[in-house]
């Protein structure tokens, strides 16, 4: 299944929940983990990791361990940085083009 980040504008936080869901299983199966063998590497419980996987219910912390097992923690830790904005105000854009340009001395 894949979401255009235009259609992910869209969808309801439910949805969300039950598409991250859907990813996550198939990470698993594409690593050939059975969902015990999962729920045992993690430290989640087997009945948290099937109902995360049918409803897409679960708390952060154990959605956290079930990524690291599955080798994308860092990932979901980069998509919530902060973007840097270069600029904090239209004073900071302005003051750029005002500051006088290097000149050169002649040579002789």
């Amino acid at each position: 299944m894949e979401i255009s980040d235009t259609r992910i504008l869209f969808i309801s936080p439910a949805k969300a929940q039950r598409i991250i869901a859907e990813h996550i299983r198939e990470c698993r199966l594409q690593l050939d983990l059975t969902q015990e063998g999962l729920a045992e590497r993690s430290g989640v419980p087997l009945a948290t990791l099937r109902k995360f996987e049918q409803k897409g219910v679960i708390s952060l912390e154990s959605f956290l361990k079930l990524l690291m097992v599955l080798g994308m923690l860092d990932a979901i830790v980069k998509a919530t940085e902060m973007p840097q904005v270069p600029f904090t105000s239209l004073d900071e854009v302005i003051a750029l083009n005002d500051t006088p340009k290097r000149k050169r001395g002649r040579q002789t």
